[in-house]
């Protein structure tokens, strides 16, 4: 459905469309294929008529685990793959930030990186016990440009987004909600979901827009700086030490 990869599955449940990031044996971390999917799946989503309300979650036991080394060390080294990579990021983030359609996040483990910042782009969040949240873009040289400090300043306090967005510390799935970067923490995405589904359809629509204009215009506020900063920081010798290391670790 959507003509997505492999990488992404997307089912119909009525009005309800059901995405999956479905790379599991690698805890859903992100490639090539898996970043090109998200860059396309939200115009896709927006264009499906039939779409009331979408659920995002991962397959197996977590939501992502970020980045795949292997993938951040060939950007690292890629300069076509790294500028296509860095213009998706933007795609990911806009394409959430103005699709139509609601999209509650079912968080059923680890979300890191990427998939903090789909979390993070999410209209309604609910998160699983044994789930936290993590931006680690620092810790492996990188400044994140598609998601995390992009809005976490809308949901929590600035003090809180700068606390976790520099040390890249993990968030438990309670203090993620206390902190106001989750509704709920409770397996009820899907349930959720159906009820904006069954909402009078323009209402759910617009009322969506209003609230996301302000996330929009937020997100384009910083949105070139942190592309280009990211861009940069794919090329430090930082990023360059720490891929090399942790890729040697994993072996």
């Amino acid at each position: 459905m959507y003509d997505m990869p492999p990488e992404i599955d997307v089912r119909a449940d009525g009005p309800l469309r059901i995405i999956t990031l479905n790379r599991p044996d690698a805890l859903n971390a992100v490639d090539d294929a898996l970043h090109t999917g998200l860059a396309r799946l939200w115009p896709r989503l927006a264009e499906d008529h039939d779409a009331r309300a979408a659920v995002l979650t991962g397959a197996g036991k977590a939501f992502s685990a970020g980045g795949d080394f292997a993938y951040l060390e060939e950007l690292g080294r890629d300069t076509v793959l790294r500028e296509k990579t860095i213009a998706h990021g933007r795609d990911i983030v806009l394409g959430m930030a103005r699709c139509r359609v609601p999209v509650v996040a079912a968080v059923n483990g680890p979300a890191v990186g990427l998939g903090c910042s789909l979390v993070s782009l999410s209209d309604i969040v609910y998160l699983a016990q044994t789930a936290y949240l993590a931006d680690p873009h620092v810790q492996v040289g990188l400044v994140a440009a598609d998601g995390g400090p992009l809005t976490w300043p809308l949901h929590t306090s600035l003090l809180l987004a700068k606390e976790y967005a520099l040390t890249g510390a993990r968030i438990p799935a309670e203090r993620a909600r206390e902190m106001g970067l989750a509704n709920h923490v409770v397996a009820e995405a899907l349930a959720c979901a159906k009820r904006i589904a069954e909402m009078p359809r323009q209402a759910v629509e617009a009322t969506k827009r209003v609230l996301n204009i302000q996330l929009e215009k937020s997100v384009a506020a910083s949105l070139d700086y942190a592309t280009t900063a990211e861009c940069q920081s794919f090329q430090t010798d930082d990023f360059h030490a720490t891929i090399a290391r942790l890729n040697s670790a994993g072996k």
